[in-house]
């Protein structure tokens, strides 16, 4: 561990000479991409700086004990030993969990994908509100969401969604929205009152860099067509919408929601991009570790995670057992509770490092 802080202290330092280098300042990307990367690892290297400063003062105070003085002062330096092993202790456990909780894709955007599941239309209007739950908490935590793509029912809800979100914590607070989630509700399309249950999928993926994840043009097969569905007239005079194919793992893109066939096509390819790394990062955990598996389940989208009931007002979150009497509150973006319980869960699931060493 302490190998590991050591390394962290290294980069940041070496991040602020990049910030402050006038190339990197007058590079908008590159500089937003590394200030992003430093406040990621602030708090750890901030955390262990206390902890190797307090630990000095340790070895220096261990040192004046082992001098002659006076027993009022070396009994004044006992008690301020003391002080300052407590101290050291309640650090180890903050730089444990810390490093607990780091992730090698803490700090990345990501690109959030609904679809409506069982129940119909009422699946739909399901994942529109879902949709809604998102671009609120969004909101509320200041990030950028972008829409890529969006298939439209005809009662106005979600066949799929697709859409990107950038800011600080963006990952490590949704990545636990990945699986299953069941609404129980009457739905606008019952006339006769009686409760359904319906479902929406959720997969959360972490968005690539293009140096990241690099895709051979050859392997690509990329389809234009006229695009449909709401949009005003503009939408049925050009061939503007595009399906990419990937040939070697069948995956299928479509973006329709742009006029430009450019900026249908980059959208589509940021999408591609992102399942191709999904596909990748899971082909490897199930090679090498069962790690995310233990701490509260794959995430995979077989998995029913959580359940929205509107009769009792109450939302439960199956993989920790918590239940919260606060629906109307959840639905209007107020996730940070959820979060907060899943990341707190996740962390405490984790092996332990054990001690720091000095």
């Amino acid at each position: 561990m302490f190998e590991k802080l050591e390394k962290l202290e290294e980069r940041y330092r070496e991040l602020e000479h990049l910030l402050a280098s006038p190339e990197i300042v007058s590079d908008k990307d590159k500089y937003a991409k590394f200030a992003k990367e430093m406040a990621g690892i602030k708090e750890s290297v901030s955390l262990f700086r206390q902890y190797r400063r307090i630990n000095k003062e340790i070895g220096d105070l261990e040192g004046v004990l082992k001098e002659r003085h006076e027993k009022a002062f070396l009994e004044l330096a006992q008690k301020e030993l003391r002080e300052l092993e407590d101290k050291k202790l309640v650090l180890e456990e903050k730089l444990k969990n810390v490093l607990k909780n780091e992730d090698e894709d803490i700090g990345r955007d990501v690109i959030v994908e609904i679809r409506a599941g069982t129940g119909g239309q009422e699946a739909g209007l399901f994942a529109r509100d879902l949709f809604r739950m998102y671009t609120k908490y969004a909101a509320k935590k200041n990030w950028i969401l972008e829409e890529l793509s969006v298939s439209p029912t005809e009662l106005g809800g979600f066949k799929e969604v697709v859409f990107s979100v950038k800011g600080p914590d963006a990952y490590k607070r949704l990545k636990f929205e990945s699986g299953v989630h069941r609404v129980q509700r009457v739905p606008e399309t019952e006339a006769q009152g009686r409760i359904h249950t319906s479902t929406a999928t959720v997969a959360v993926l972490v968005e690539p860099e293009e140096i990241e994840l690099v895709i051979d043009p050859k392997d690509l097969k990329i389809d234009t067509y006229r695009s449909s569905g709401p949009g005003g007239q503009h939408m049925q005079k050009t061939d503007s919408a595009v399906r990419i194919t990937h040939l070697p793992s069948g995956i299928v893109v479509s973006c329709q929601d742009e006029r430009s066939q450019t900026k249908n096509k980059n959208k589509a390819m940021r999408i591609l991009r992102a399942r191709l790394l999904d596909m990748k990062q899971k082909e490897e955990f199930k090679r090498i570790t069962q790690e995310r598996r233990l701490q509260i389940g794959s995430g995979e989208r077989s998995e029913k995670i959580r359940t929205y009931n509107f009769p009792d007002r109450r939302v439960t979150d199956h993989r920790i057992n918590l239940t919260l009497y606060k629906l109307e509150a959840i639905i209007d973006g107020d996730l940070d509770e959820l979060s907060d319980a899943l990341i707190k869960h996740a962390q405490s699931t984790q092996p332990s490092e054990g001690k720091i060493k000095d």
